[in-house]
């Protein structure tokens, strides 16, 4: 197998990590309470995607 000559350097190691940092995920306003939501995604505030209602919040409301 091979083996690296000399150490890797801070610098060339932070290069090469350069492109590993996060990026913020997209919010869409939902059209229906206008809150910030995760693209395709359901709305966490109204329980809506696609113009249906799809996740019940209300008896998530009664169970706690």
């Amino acid at each position: 197998m091979a083996v690296p000559n000399r150490r890797t350097s801070p610098s060339r190691r932070g290069m090469r990590r350069s492109h590993w940092h996060l990026e913020r995920a997209s919010l869409a306003e939902c059209p229906r309470c206008h809150e910030p939501v995760v693209s395709h995604r359901a709305c966490p505030a109204c329980g809506y995607y696609d113009g249906r209602k799809v996740l019940d919040l209300e008896e998530k409301k009664k169970k706690k």
